[in-house]
């Protein structure tokens, strides 16, 4: 009866009707299959936001995204996104980052680019930090996290549209009580001879005494802080984030590597000349030897081992 009430109700609309019904329901399943819905981030039940309504933090984390729900002024999270020269993905990037949450801001740090990367990012909603110059990733991390409003700060980039529920568990790992949430992520350990960014981030965290983390770092996107972490770590050493990892530790904060991307599979292939030198690699390794001399400055010579029963007096 049911079907046969809707064929009679479908049959008595007019032409221009039926059309604007049909084309109404196919927008929607459209975006059923692209997926509007956020991922389900729970409050646990001892958390505690610098809000004043506890019941409205509830409110701000569900399960689908309301358009047209004014959002208020201090979000739970912040997305911080730095782009150069992204058009292409971009949009992907802040439609996933928006879907984590109802409570959230995605800041793109558009610097150096010369193609539309501003105007996608605008149109998809993020709020735009734009920089003629370009200032690398890491110094947009830093911006980003300077402007950001939220009590949780996610970083990704912008040339991988990494899918909410990979987003989420970092945002999750922070509200159940995580300071630093990285991606569990130890890179090509197999291949030989092993790539020495890899071998940095694994000697780094042997070096901080945290062998167990192998080679998560705040080096790989993506990963998630809280504001307690950022006051601790300070805002200018993002822009180092072998050192913003080595200061997170020592400051104590709860480091720990929550959920695996795979981002060296997920990220585009980078082409440069054979035989070329690669200048990325030479920035990490060079950020990771200022996080050494930082330890050493901090901790001692030995960073703070012991140097057992050796007299080295005696050998002068």
């Amino acid at each position: 009866m049911r079907k046969q009430r809707n064929r009679a109700s479908f049959a008595t609309k007019t032409r221009k009707k039926r059309t604007r019904w049909i084309s109404g329901k196919r927008r929607i399943q459209s975006r059923r299959k692209k997926g509007t819905k956020t991922y389900v981030i729970s409050l646990p039940p001892n958390h505690s936001f610098h809000s004043n309504d506890r019941r409205e933090a509830h409110e701000m984390i569900g399960e689908v995204v309301q358009q047209d729900r004014e959002v208020p002024r201090q979000p739970v999270l912040s997305v911080i996104i730095p782009a150069m020269n992204e058009e292409r993905t971009i949009a992907a990037v802040v439609r996933e980052a928006k879907r984590i949450c109802r409570n959230a801001e995605v800041l793109v740090i558009v610097n150096g680019s010369t193609d539309g990367t501003a105007n996608e990012a605008d149109r998809a909603g993020a709020r735009v930090l734009h920089y003629p110059e370009a200032l690398g990733h890491d110094a947009g991390r830093r911006i980003g996290a300077a402007a950001a409003r939220g009590q949780i700060l996610l970083f990704t980039d912008a040339d991988i549209p990494i899918p909410a529920e990979h987003l989420a568990p970092y945002v999750q790992a922070v509200l159940n009580g995580v300071d630093v949430a990285l991606n569990n992520y130890n890179g090509p350990v197999t291949r030989s001879p092993v790539h020495p960014v890899v071998e940095a981030k694994h000697m780094l965290n042997s070096l901080l005494s945290r062998s167990d983390l192998g080679g998560a770092s705040m080096t790989a996107i993506p990963h998630a802080l809280s504001r307690k972490a950022l006051e601790i770590i300070g805002v200018s050493s993002l822009e180092t984030p072998p050192l913003a990892h080595a200061k997170a530790i020592f400051g104590g904060l709860r480091v720990q590597a929550v959920h695996h991307v795979p981002v060296g599979k997920w990220n585009a292939v980078r082409t440069r000349e054979r035989g070329g030198a690669d200048p990325l690699s030479q920035v990490v390794l060079n950020d990771h030897l200022e996080a050494i001399r930082w330890i050493t400055d901090t901790r001692g010579p030995r960073g703070g081992y012991p140097d057992l029963q050796r007299v080295r007096s005696l050998a002068q």
